[in-house]
């Protein structure tokens, strides 16, 4: 969970947030500067280790986010 929504708390009561979270905060911080091949690679195996299922069209969002800024973010905005 990023700091700022530890300071903020989430507002989403979708159950999958904490985990998503966890799952792009860790996908976040080992593939800095990665392509958009390997960070997809990372977010989907690591998403297929947990027991979070999300669309492509929101994977597709948050590899975006972790392409092009290299920074932590709240995922409870990508959830669709």
């Amino acid at each position: 969970m990023t700091e700022e929504s530890r300071a903020q708390g989430t507002n989403s009561d979708d159950p999958r947030v904490a985990v998503l979270q966890a799952v792009v905060d860790r996908v976040t911080s080992w593939q800095d500067g990665a392509d958009e091949t390997t960070v997809r690679k990372e977010l989907d195996d690591a998403l297929a280790s947990s027991d979070v299922d999300v669309d492509d069209a929101t994977r597709d969002r948050i590899v975006r986010h972790i392409v092009d800024d290299g920074s932590h973010f709240d995922v409870a905005g990508v959830l669709s």
